[in-house]
C-alpha cells in the first residue's frame, strides 16, 4: 500500500542556492525550502510515529521534515525533487515492522553445531606442544 502525499501539505520557500553558478546563483532564488508538518498532515497515525521515531536530523523537534533541494538550476525541478525526497521518507516508514518470534534451533542443527565444536577442539589439541 503506498500512501501519497498531499502537495498542499507541503510548505515551500524559494532560497539562494550554495555552491558555484556563477551570476545566476547569485541573483535568481531557485533553491527550496520544503517543510513538512507531520503532526498536521493526512498521514495514518501509525505512519506519522514510524516516521517521527526515525533517527533524521532533517526531522526537528517539533515534528516538521525540512529538506534542502538545490541540485537543479529551476525552482520546479527542485520542488519535485524534495518532493520526491519526502514521498521517499514516508513510504520508508510505511511498511510496518516485522515482529520477530523467538524460535528454537532443530535437533539437526545442535547436533551439527555440537559435531564443529568437538572438531575444532580436536585441531587445537593437536596444536599443543608435545611432551613425552
Amino acid at each position: 500500500m503506498k500512501i501519497m502525499l498531499d502537495p498542499a501539505e507541503v510548505e515551500f520557500s524559494a532560497i539562494r542556492a550554495q555552491g558555484p553558478g556563477g551570476q545566476n546563483v547569485n541573483k535568481v532564488s531557485c533553491a527550496v525550502h520544503a517543510r513538512f508538518d507531520v503532526h498536521a498532515s493526512s498521514l495514518p497515525e501509525a505512519v506519522k510515529e514510524r516516521l517521527l521515531a526515525a533517527r533524521d536530523s532533517r526531522i526537528t523537534q517539533d515534528g516538521v521534515v525540512v529538506l534542502k533541494a538545490q541540485a537543479a538550476r529551476s525552482l520546479e525541478q527542485n520542488k519535485e525533487d524534495a518532493l520526491r525526497r519526502l514521498q521517499d521518507m514516508v513510504d520508508a516508514a510505511t511498511p510496518a515492522p516485522v515482529v520477530r518470534r523467538a524460535t528454537k534451533p532443530t535437533r539437526g542443527a545442535q547436533r551439527r553445531r555440537l559435531e564443529a565444536k568437538t572438531k575444532s577442539g580436536a585441531v587445537k589439541l593437536l596444536r599443543r606442544k608435545v611432551t613425552e
